[in-house]
């Protein structure tokens, strides 16, 4: 709210769109390494300063020696969907997607927040990746860097990345150009 005052004062109130949204991270599988598990939950922690945010972790599959690759990728896809609403912004972490700096993904981001989508999913598929089903179902795919990580690994470096985009959209001096 601004002040302006002469002999009467005026108040002009500012209205702001309030959003409404959430952001679920999928993720296939615990996280088997407690130092990832304690660097996850301090950034899950730290998002939620400003706004929803959920860890919805899909079981591993069992017995996975005796099935193929692509037998895993579709049992996992089937486990991944069951969580998806059709209004849902579905963004896929893969190593195929676009690459961006984080200056470039809070601006992304940004975007994404103003839009009518009440929940933006972003899925971090098993060891193989995902089926062609949950391919079919993203709306995009980001990469976090050229190099390969591990799939444990890719949750602390999302969910860090996601509160420094934050951080920049706030202008918190968190992130430095």
């Amino acid at each position: 709210m601004s002040k302006i005052c002469s002999n009467d004062c005026i108040f002009v109130v500012e209205t702001y769109r309030i959003l409404i949204m959430n952001i679920i991270l999928i993720v296939v599988g615990k996280t088997d390494e407690e130092w990832l598990s304690k660097g996850i939950e301090e950034y899950k922690t730290r998002i939620g300063r400003f706004i929803r945010f959920d860890i919805q972790v899909i079981p591993d599959l069992k017995k996975t020696r005796n099935i193929n690759t692509e037998v895993q990728k579709t049992l996992e896809g089937e486990r991944i969907l069951k969580l998806l609403r059709p209004s849902d912004e579905v963004v896929l972490l893969d190593e195929k997607g676009a690459g961006m700096s984080s200056s470039d993904m809070a601006s992304w981001l940004e975007k994404r927040l103003t839009q009518s989508a009440k929940r933006l999913v972003f899925i971090i598929g098993g060891p193989y990746g995902f089926s062609p089903e949950i391919y079919g179902r993203a709306s995009e795919k980001l990469s976090l860097s050229r190099m390969t990580f591990s799939h444990q690994m890719v949750r602390l470096i999302f969910t860090e990345q996601l509160y420094r985009a934050f951080s920049i959209i706030n202008n918190l001096p968190y992130h430095h150009d």
